[in-house]
C-alpha cells in the first residue's frame, strides 16, 4: 500500500523526502534535477541537499538553513536555494516549493509558452493562473530576483524559460497538486495535439462544473463496519494507491466506489489527495444516507443510480489518465478495435460532452450497462465500470495502454482496425452474444 500517513504531523525532511519520491518514480525528474523546500513555525528553511541521488535520498540527507544563513546536516543546500528563500521573503502565505523539470512542462519551457489549465476541468482551480520567468543563470540572485518578482503577482505557479517550472503552496502536498496537475494538464495538451486539436473549456463551463453544489445525502445516525465492510475498504485504498503508482489517477481528481450489500456501497470522499487516502477516509453509503461527519464525492448521486439500475456492475473507476484524455480533449474517436484484448475487455467506447456529469443528468446512467462498460467524458474523465474492482481496473489499464497505442502510432500511420467480420467473431467466442 501507498503512504497512508497523516503528513501534518510529518517532520519535514519526513514530507520532503516522500514527495521527492513520488516525483522521481513517475519520471518528473531526474537523479540530478529539482528540489523541493518547506519553510517551518521557525523560519527555518528545510530543503533538499545538492548533488545527492533524488532516487535514494532519505531523511537525514535533507539540509536546514537557518534565517541567519548557517545550515546545518552533511551536505550543502540545493544551489537553487536562493530563489527558494526569495520566494519565501515575497510571499508569507507560501509555506513550500517545488522545482522540478518535469517533460511536458519542460516542452512548453523551451518554446517559451503557457499551457492553458482549462483543458480539463479542475485544473484552473487547482493552478490558477501560471507565471513566466525569463531565463536567468540557475542558482544566481538575479534568477531568484526574476522568480519572486513573479510569486509578487500572485502566482502560485510559473514556467522557467528553458528551464523547468517551480510552484508554491500552503503545505507540501499544495505545492505537490498544484505540480501534479500541471504536468498532466500540459501532457494532456501535447498527446492531444498528436491526434488532432486539443480543445478547451471556456471559463464558464469551468465555473458552472465549480459550481455545482453537493446534494448532500442524510447522515447515517449509527454507522456498523462488519468485516466484510472493512475489506471493501482496504480494497478501494488499495487501487487508489496503485492508480496513483502507475500514473492512472492524479491527486486532484479521481473516484472510486464498490458495491457492499444489495444498492449499498462505498466511495471515495471529496477534497481528500488521492495519494494520501486512508481507510477511514472513505465513505459508506447506505439505504441512500451518508456516513456521520463525511462528504462523498461529489459523483456519489452517479453512482447510486448506475449501481441501481446495473445489479452486475459492482465497482466503478472515474479518472484521469494522460493519454485516454487525449481523446478526451480532441473529441477523437477511442477506437479501441486494436488488439483483440482491448475491444473484448471494454467494447466500443462512446464519448459524450462536458457537463453530461452533472448533477441530476441522466446521460451517463442511461448509456452504462455490461455492454457498454466504459465512456469518455469530454475534457473531464474516463468512466470505467466492472463486476470486481480488480477486473475494473483491469480495463483502466487496457484502455490507457489502448489509448497509448493509438497516440504513439499516429505519427508512423493510420490505425487499420479489428473488422466488423473479425468482431463478430470476437462476440461470438468470448462475450457469448
Amino acid at each position: 500500500m501507498n503512504e497512508i500517513l497523516d503528513t501534518r504531523l510529518m517532520h519535514p525532511r519526513d514530507q520532503i523526502t516522500m514527495i521527492i519520491s513520488r516525483i522521481y518514480k513517475r519520471g518528473m525528474t531526474t537523479t540530478s534535477g529539482g528540489n523541493i523546500s518547506v519553510i517551518d513555525e521557525n523560519g527555518d528553511i528545510w530543503v533538499t541537499p545538492s548533488a545527492v541521488d533524488k532516487g535514494s535520498l532519505r531523511p537525514s540527507d535533507i539540509m536546514c538553513v537557518k534565517s541567519d544563513g548557517t545550515f546545518s546536516g552533511r551536505h550543502k543546500p540545493s544551489s537553487e536555494f536562493p530563489f527558494h528563500k526569495a520566494i519565501y521573503e515575497m510571499r508569507p502565505d507560501i509555506r513550500a516549493i517545488i522545482h522540478a523539470h518535469p517533460p511536458a512542462l519542460v516542452s512548453f519551457s523551451i518554446v517559451h509558452q503557457i499551457p492553458d489549465t482549462n483543458i480539463i476541468s479542475q485544473a484552473k482551480y487547482i493552478c490558477g493562473s501560471i507565471g513566466y520567468a525569463t531565463y536567468e543563470l540557475p542558482g544566481s540572485d538575479l534568477l531568484g530576483k526574476r522568480i519572486a518578482a513573479e510569486f509578487k503577482k500572485g502566482f502560485m505557479a510559473i514556467i522557467m524559460e528553458n528551464h523547468g517550472t517551480v510552484l508554491g503552496g500552503s503545505d507540501l502536498l499544495d505545492a505537490f497538486q498544484r505540480f501534479e496537475t500541471l504536468e498532466f494538464s500540459a501532457r494532456t495538451i501535447l498527446y492531444g495535439n498528436t491526434i488532432s486539436k486539443s480543445q478547451y473549456l471556456t471559463n464558464e463551463q469551468i465555473d458552472d462544473f465549480e459550481a455545482q453544489i453537493p446534494g448532500l445525502l442524510p447522515e447515517i445516525k449509527i454507522t456498523s463496519y462488519p468485516s466484510d465492510e472493512r475489506e471493501k475498504r482496504t480494497s478501494i485504498c488499495n487501487i487508489v494507491h496503485r492508480a496513483c503508482d502507475q500514473g492512472l489517477m492524479i491527486s486532484s481528481y479521481g473516484t472510486v466506489s464498490v458495491r457492499w450489500r444489495n444498492n449499498d456501497f462505498l466511495i471515495t470522499p471529496t477534497n481528500i489527495p488521492r495519494w494520501n487516502l486512508q481507510i477511514g477516509d472513505i465513505v459508506q453509503i447506505k439505504d441512500g444516507k451518508r456516513e456521520y461527519g463525511k462528504v462523498p464525492s461529489r459523483a456519489t448521486w452517479m453512482h447510486q443510480e448506475i449501481y441501481r439500475r446495473n445489479p452486475d456492475i459492482n465497482s466503478i473507476i472515474l479518472t484521469q489518465s494522460p493519454y485516454l484524455m487525449a481523446f478526451g480533449v480532441t473529441k477523437s474517436l477511442l477506437n479501441v478495435r486494436t488488439i483483440p484484448e482491448s475491444w473484448i475487455f471494454l467494447q466500443d467506447i462512446p464519448s459524450l460532452p462536458f457537463g453530461v456529469h452533472f448533477m441530476g443528468r441522466k446521460e451517463i446512467p442511461d448509456l452504462i450497462s455490461s455492454g457498454t462498460p466504459a465512456i469518455i467524458i469530454q475534457n473531464d474523465s474516463i468512466l470505467i465500470t466492472g463486476d470486481k474492482l480488480l477486473q475494473t481496473f483491469d480495463r483502466l489499464e487496457v484502455a490507457e495502454f489502448s489509448a497509448k497505442s493509438l497516440v504513439m502510432a499516429k505519427p508512423i500511420g493510420d490505425l487499420l482496425p479489428i473488422n466488423d467480420e473479425q468482431v463478430k467473431e470476437l462476440r461470438k467466442v468470448f462475450l457469448k452474444k
